[in-house]
């Protein structure tokens, strides 16, 4: 007699396992974004604690997540990154992403000064050419590495800490934006423009930022706003080639993971 073809259904620990890589995938989550604690996962899945520690094991052998201990759960690392990889989705600064990136940043030829602004960047911040506002430029190093030249305009009657105590924050990889929402500055959103850019041959950028040029750069404008819409910075930051990877993530919303229907 003919024995009977069986349909085996793949382990319970397998299904774990693939449907956590689908939730943490490109387009809901970011390298760094903390997961939720095992039980709210494994009650999220409808699977039991232990099964879900050897799906966790699993991801985390391939790299898709980090467990620290004391501190959770982390989507991991996407090989091959640039030194920032970022979307322009939330208004997140770049030491943020550095720390979730691995990348430790400092700084060079960081100067501040008060300067009268040219036509063009006073109608970023809305005042009239001509008016002095404080000025921040420095060259921005991401692993011993320069990424970016950056440069940004402050809004004349922001309340900034005094110069010695900005240059420090700064000094440390901070950016601006640390620095205002430290100070209660309720920055709520920003408008960035993104363009190619020709660094060509006897200008200081291309010392600055160790390229050898013509060569393209990529150039990021960028001016924040309170809620009220009034601009409070404006910023123009020059990345090195590879050093910034930009990208846009689409995805359909989603609060949890697919449960997983119980063995027969």
């Amino acid at each position: 007699m003919a024995k009977a073809t069986v349909d085996r259904k793949p382990a319970l620990v397998d299904e774990a396992e693939q449907a956590l890589r689908r939730w943490v995938a490109p387009g809901r989550h970011r390298p760094g974004d903390r997961l939720p604690p095992e039980h709210d996962l494994a009650r999220m899945l409808g699977v039991s604690r232990g099964t879900l520690r050897v799906a966790l094991a699993r991801l985390e052998r391939t790299g898709e997540i980090v467990r620290r201990q004391g501190s959770g759960t982390f989507v991991g690392r996407v090989a091959g990154e640039s030194s920032f990889s970022a979307g322009l989705e939330l208004l997140e600064s770049y030491s943020l992403l550095a720390s979730r990136q691995g990348l430790h940043l400092s700084v060079s030829d960081m100067s501040i000064s008060t300067k009268p602004m040219k036509e063009d960047i006073a109608g970023e911040l809305g005042l009239e050419p001509g008016t002095e506002a404080p000025m921040v430029e420095r060259i921005l190093v991401a692993d011993g590495r320069p990424a970016a030249h950056m440069r940004d305009w402050l809004h004349p009657e922001l309340d900034l800490p005094p110069t010695d105590e900005l240059e420090q924050a700064l000094g440390r990889g901070n950016m601006v934006l640390d620095v205002l929402i430290d100070r209660g500055v309720p920055v709520a959103f920003a408008r960035t423009d993104v363009m190619p850019r020709l660094v060509e041959r006897g200008g200081p950028l291309a010392e600055a930022l160790g390229v050898k040029p013509p060569i393209a750069v990529l150039e990021l404008a960028d001016t924040m706003h309170l809620a009220s819409g009034d601009a409070v910075q404006h910023g123009i930051s020059v990345f090195a080639p590879g050093r910034l990877a930009l990208h846009v993530m689409r995805g359909l919303a989603t609060s949890e993971p697919e449960q997983i229907s119980p063995s027969d």
